[in-house]
């Protein structure tokens, strides 16, 4: 049975899902063609907190990795989610110097190109954070 494409079900506007990565670990591939300009990640608007890094690096090592890992470095700052364990795709994309998603100034992003279904996702961090 086919489900209707009301707004309302989950699996309205999502193009993407975690997976393992061959390029590091984990990282998030297209389940569908995605076009040029698309929003990827259209309904996540978590609010980014913002922390000390010198209150990060004060923290156990494990728990200091979060933040290097996930978190957005900015001056003397890291952007994060409101908590680690509402980690949503968007944080898992891999980092590359040719990438086929891009990051606007509102941390929203958007296909660079056209995208095929099985393709990685990735962007390059250096565009958004330090």
């Amino acid at each position: 049975m086919e489900l209707p494409m009301a707004r309302s079900n989950p699996h309205v506007h999502v193009y993407s899902r975690i997976v393992c990565s061959k390029i590091h670990g984990v990282g998030v591939r297209a389940i569908c063609k995605i076009k040029k300009g698309a929003p990827i990640f259209e309904g996540d608007k978590s609010r980014l907190v913002w922390i000390e890094a010198k209150k990060v690096q004060r923290l156990p090592k494990e728990l200091r990795r979060l933040y290097e890992d996930f978190g957005i470095k900015k001056g003397r700052k890291y952007g994060c989610p409101r908590s680690f364990n509402a980690l949503t795709p968007a944080w898992y994309l891999n980092h590359s110097k040719h990438p086929n998603v891009r990051c606007d100034s509102n941390y929203d992003f958007y296909a660079l190109r056209n995208i095929k279904a099985g393709e990685e996702l990735t962007v390059d961090y250096s565009t958004y954070s330090e």
